[in-house]
């Protein structure tokens, strides 16, 4: 974690090379455990540490096996022996950084680091991995105020190798400097925890991870929803995944579906029904109609409920790699910051009663009668089995 501004280390966030990047305080109380009272400890540590730490604490081996899936070895070290001893020996000599490719190595109180790409330069050529240009810092030099690299040659290839030899140990390479790419599993090459066209949702789901929700980036898509209205006509969110900073909400206002598509932040489109969803259980859907031509371009919404058209509109862009780190998909609430600006004053969260929500992509968004019958959801469900 970075200190924020004003620290006197180099750099910031995402930028694991410098210590402003990495170096953080912490404080530690267990009263009970050890007698030093307002002490400064210097052992050099990394955060990989505090697991290793808390298992010693607690008298908990480390476990070799959870839930019968064998574990790797923990990376880290315990820390108690520091809490008793200001001048234990460091257990901690080497430890690498890389993020973006922002790399950097620590042993022995030295530091070697480079700088690849800068986060918030999104366009350009990123240099060759050859081309980048490492600095050395020595032990004294706790603020990484004074470049040695000229001076000190050898040195500085010596921490290079050994950034190398651990960057093969804790499986870093190859390293990959693309950088919006990464947040897109299907871009970036990454194995998706889900996999196929249709996903399944039910309610009360919430704070659901992009990667655990099937990815409608850049492609056609249909959600539709099972809903139970009551009397006094539908109000709220059915399912929502993002937040203020882009996503996408089908919910009802007024008693009408709406769909809302938010563009980082920056616009939302909006398609509306022009008629309410009656009272008593009613089908709603949304299908995207996906321009195609490449990353982040628009489409067509249409809305439906029980299979007869009730709205339809454009969404001129989309977002091509990801909504949200930290606003997830919830089903019949739009948790954290919300994707749309009109759900109205209160708790957003859907006033009647979710069946289940599905997600379809591709081909299999594409249903001629704009209807999940019973049937059809059957027959998905023999298919899983």
């Amino acid at each position: 974690m970075g200190l924020g501004d004003g620290h006197p280390y180099q750099w910031t966030k995402q930028i694991a090379s410098h210590w402003g990047g990495t170096r953080q305080e912490a404080i530690v109380h267990w009263p009970s455990g050890f007698s030093g009272r307002g002490e400064m400890r210097t052992q050099f540590s990394h955060l990989v540490d505090v697991a290793a730490t808390i298992l010693d604490a607690a008298g908990i081996p480390e476990p070799d096996f959870v839930n019968g899936a064998q574990q790797m070895p923990l990376h880290g070290k315990s820390l108690v022996p520091s809490f008793h001893d200001a001048n234990t020996p460091e257990h901690r000599e080497t430890q690498y950084f890389e993020m973006l490719v922002n790399r950097g190595i620590y042993h022995k109180g030295w530091t070697a680091c480079t700088i690849h790409s800068i986060p918030w330069v999104m366009t350009g050529q990123l240099p060759a991995l050859d081309d980048d240009v490492w600095e050395l810092y020595a032990p004294d030099d706790w603020s990484q105020a004074g470049d040695l690299s000229k001076q000190m040659p050898d040195k500085l290839h010596e921490l290079q190798r050994l950034f190398l030899i651990e960057a093969v140990k804790y499986n870093v390479l190859p390293l990959d400097d693309r950088k919006a790419e990464r947040f897109n599993p299907e871009i970036a090459g990454r194995p998706q925890l889900i996999r196929g066209n249709t996903q399944m949702l039910f309610s009360g789901m919430r704070g659901l991870a992009e990667n655990i929700v099937l990815n409608v980036k850049n492609k056609s898509s249909a959600v539709t929803a099972q809903v139970v209205v009551p009397d006094g006509g539908a109000q709220g969110v059915i399912i929502a995944q993002g937040g203020v900073f882009g996503g996408w909400s089908l919910y009802a206002r007024d008693g009408r579906p709406v769909y809302c598509y938010n563009l980082f932040g920056i616009q939302r489109f909006k398609i509306e029904g022009d008629r309410p969803i009656p009272p008593g259980e009613h089908q709603v859907r949304m299908e995207f109609a996906y321009d195609g031509g490449g990353l982040g371009q628009g489409g067509t919404v249409t809305l439906y409920v029980d299979g007869q058209q009730v709205g339809q509109g454009r969404v001129e862009r989309t977002q091509p790699m990801v909504f949200s780190s930290d606003d997830k998909t919830d089903v019949g609430a739009d948790l954290g910051t919300r994707v749309s600006d009109d759900y109205g004053p209160g708790d957003p969260k859907f006033n009647g009663r979710i069946e289940w929500v599905q997600i379809d992509l591709g081909k299999d968004a594409d249903d001629h009668d704009h209807l999940i019958t019973a049937e059809e959801r059957w027959q998905l469900a023999v298919a899983r089995e």
